[in-house]
C-alpha cells in the first residue's frame, strides 16, 4: 500500500488531517470576518472589496477550492475517527471516563454536521442566490448606462437578507454552534500536533474561549446591527453617511428590496 495512503487511513494520519485542515478554516473564518466587518464602513467600501475578490480571477477558484478540499477532508476524518472510536468501545464510558471531557468535545460530530448545513444553507442565500434569487439583481447605480449595471451591490443584499429575522436566527445559531465547536477544536490542534501538556492547559483553554467568542461577537454584529436599525441603507456606523444611488426611484426601490 502507499506509504501516503496508509498514513491517511491511520488514526494518527486522520488527526493530523483534521488537525491541518481545521487551522486552513480557521484562518478562512478569521479573513472571512474581518472582510465582513467592512460592511460598517458602507456600501462603497464592502463592495469593493467585493470587486477585488472577483477579480482575482483563477486565484479565487484555486483558494475555494483548497477551502473545499478542507472542508470534505475535515468533515470525512472527523466522521471516521469518531466511527473506529465507537467500534473500539462498544460499550458507553461510564461517567467518571468522561467527566473531564467538555461538553464542546463530546457533541463535535453533531455540532459540526449542523454547522455543515448552516454553511451550506449561507452559501446558497448569499453565494449562489438560491434562497432569493434577487440577491443577484441588485446592483449600485451605473455610471454610464452604456456600460450596464454597476457593481454588484453586496451591501443592500446582505441588509436585505437580514432583515428577515428567520434568516438572522438561524445565521446566529449557525455562528453559535461553529464557535461551540472552535472552542474545543483549537486546543485539539495543540493536544494532535503534540504541543498541549499540562503546563500549557489553561492558556489553551482561555484562549480557545476567547478566540471563539470573539469569531462569536464579530459575526453577529452584523445581522444584530441591521436587525436593531443600527445598519441601514443609508446609516453606516464609521463611514460617511450618504443617500443610496437608487434614492431617487424612491418607494419603487424599496419596495422591491422589502418583497
Amino acid at each position: 500500500m502507499n506509504p501516503i495512503l496508509a498514513f491517511y487511513r491511520s488514526s494518527i494520519g486522520r488527526k493530523w488531517v483534521v488537525a491541518i485542515t481545521g487551522l486552513v478554516l480557521f484562518g478562512f473564518v478569521i479573513g472571512h470576518m474581518l472582510g465582513n466587518l467592512q460592511m460598517f464602513w458602507g456600501p462603497d467600501q464592502i463592495n469593493s472589496y467585493a470587486v477585488h475578490l472577483r477579480d482575482l480571477g483563477p486565484l479565487l477558484w484555486i483558494v475555494r477550492i483548497v477551502l473545499l478540499t478542507c472542508f470534505v477532508l475535515h468533515i470525512q476524518c472527523t466522521i471516521a475517527l469518531a466511527r473506529a472510536n465507537r467500534a473500539a468501545r462498544p460499550e458507553k464510558y461510564a461517567y467518571y471516563a468522561t467527566k473531564q471531557a467538555s461538553k464542546a468535545s463530546r457533541t463535535m460530530i453533531v455540532s459540526g454536521l449542523i454547522v455543515l448545513s448552516f454553511v451550506l444553507f449561507h452559501l446558497m442565500h448569499f453565494t449562489f442566490g438560491w434562497i432569493d434569487a434577487r440577491n443577484a439583481n441588485l446592483h449600485e447605480a451605473a455610471q454610464d448606462p452604456l456600460l450596464g449595471p454597476g457593481r454588484h451591490d453586496v451591501y443592500r443584499m446582505v441588509i436585505a437578507g437580514f432583515n428577515h429575522w428567520p434568516v438572522s436566527f438561524f445565521y446566529l445559531l449557525g455562528i453559535g454552534l461553529l464557535c461551540w465547536h472552535l472552542s474545543h477544536g483549537f486546543a485539539s490542534v495543540f493536544q494532535t500536533l503534540g504541543l498541549r501538556n499540562h503546563r500549557v492547559e489553561g492558556f489553551l483553554r482561555w484562549t480557545s474561549g476567547g478566540l471563539a467568542a470573539l469569531v462569536f461577537l464579530g459575526y453577529c454584529a452584523i445581522p444584530l446591527a441591521v436587525m436593531t436599525g443600527i445598519l441601514t441603507d443609508t446609516n453606516h456606523p464609521f463611514g460617511t453617511p450618504e443617500q443610496h444611488p437608487d434614492a431617487g426611484h424612491g418607494a419603487k426601490t424599496a419596495a422591491a428590496v422589502a418583497r
